[in-house]
């Protein structure tokens, strides 16, 4: 845990004692957290199309990080947005929660692409391939998916912290998505501090998933920091540190 300007970064260890806390002590499902993280996720890529309806691919990943990109997938195409997902996995592989929301994904009729598919062309790519409990390099096949939306030259969404990238530390594996703007979920990960993770993650945003606000003065937090908006922008300096600002 370290504190900068006033909001904790939290390591990989520490992230996965808030989701218990959340989940066991407050009742929380994991659906609800997915939910809300999905819904951030969406909000930040409509802003990113500067509100069009647009085109957007969401790589997402066989755990919870794809689950929180298949919700935002939803979103986008009930909001009129042209969505084509790309499984970064085989079906079957998909954990329980993701794999509900793939079958909601499917009955809406939004197109499903396995993993070999080249990544289409449009507007946003929504990385939710790996989460903040990977650590070393990407496996096939998302090593390959990484390398394919880095070549794209396409704009890329990171959903709570580019695929690649080790959420302690703030160290890039090889390959490590390098996005225009990540968005990170109830509190930024200590990894970001590293002066090598910026170029990687691009604008940081923390987006409120209602964590309870007990846990956040459990790690140091005197008061919630969405008290403005339910996304804030955090500016992260070449030393590491952050200043808040309202993402506006």
């Amino acid at each position: 845990m370290r504190l900068e300007d006033g909001i904790t970064y939290l390591t990989s260890d520490e992230l996965a004692a808030v989701d218990r806390a959340a989940t066991e002590v407050f009742g929380m499902g994991i659906p609800d957290l997915m939910g809300n993280a999905g819904l951030a996720t969406a909000t930040m890529a409509r802003r990113m199309l500067g509100g069009r309806e647009g085109r957007i691919v969401c790589l997402v990943g066989k755990g919870n990080n794809g689950g929180d990109g298949l919700v935002a997938a939803r979103h986008l195409a009930s909001w009129g947005t042209k969505v084509t997902v790309v499984l970064g996995a085989a079906r079957a592989e998909l954990r329980d929660i993701p794999a509900e929301q793939l079958g909601t994904v499917d009955q809406m009729g939004v197109e499903v692409l396995g993993p070999d598919s080249a990544i289409p062309q449009v507007d946003l790519i929504v990385d939710a391939l790996l989460g903040y409990s990977s650590q070393g390099n990407p496996r096939e096949p998302i090593a390959t998916l990484i390398r394919k939306a880095n070549e794209s030259k396409i704009p890329v969404l990171a959903v709570d912290l580019p695929s690649g990238l080790d959420a302690s530390s703030g160290e890039p594996g090889e390959p490590c998505i390098v996005a225009n703007s990540t968005v990170t979920f109830g509190f930024p990960k200590s990894g970001f501090l590293n002066p090598r993770a910026a170029r990687f993650i691009g604008h940081l945003f923390l987006a409120d998933i209602s964590l309870p606000d007990l846990i956040y003065r459990r790690h140091g937090m005197d008061g919630r920091p969405f008290y403005k908006d339910s996304i804030i922008e955090v500016a992260l300096s070449k030393q590491g540190s952050s200043l808040f600002k309202d993402a506006g």
